[in-house]
């Protein structure tokens, strides 16, 4: 179940930080509801995993996939650029998870 919690946390944590700019510093209702219940969402999920995943596994996982799937978000919904770096940069991030998530213990 802990990573199902923790996939839930994500997905809430994405629709929640992707929602932030339609929100336009909270001046409009529906976008900002968005925000505040992903992440209400979000952080009940996150700490529904810390039960049972120590809490920097699950934060490093939680924190790099969430900004690899919200770079991809910005470059789909919002034409944010994505350089070589920043794509190598997020290879790294998905490598670093995968290492944790098959070789650690913790994970």
């Amino acid at each position: 179940m802990q990573w199902l919690y923790l996939s839930i946390a994500i997905l809430a944590e994405v629709i929640a930080t992707s929602s932030l700019k339609a929100a336009e510093g909270f001046t409009r209702l529906i976008p900002s509801l968005i925000v505040v219940f992903g992440y209400g969402t979000a952080f009940y999920f996150l700490s529904l995993t810390l039960r049972t995943m120590q809490v920097g596994t699950a934060y490093a996982i939680w924190s790099g996939v969430g900004t690899v799937i919200i770079s991809i978000v910005a470059w789909l919904l919002y034409n944010q650029k994505l350089d070589a770096p920043s794509i190598l940069g997020m290879a790294l991030i998905i490598s670093g998870v995968i290492i944790i998530k098959f070789l650690s213990p913790q994970g």
